[in-house]
């Protein structure tokens, strides 16, 4: 059985990706999208690597 998100974590889970879509609205409009994907790439790539290590 699925455990119940509580309303904080629910809302902080919007708000994340409401400025993730927001950053990416942006960097359309200045035109750095390209840096943006690779950023948010190696972001990952980093994040993968050190939950292996902390595991």
């Amino acid at each position: 059985m699925a455990r119940k998100k509580d309303p904080i974590s629910q809302t902080r889970g919007i708000l994340y990706g409401l400025a993730k879509l927001l950053g990416d609205a942006n960097a359309v409009r200045k035109g750095t999208v390209g840096k943006r994907v690779a950023r948010r790439t190696a972001g990952k790539a980093t994040g993968r690597i050190f939950g292996k290590l902390f595991k």
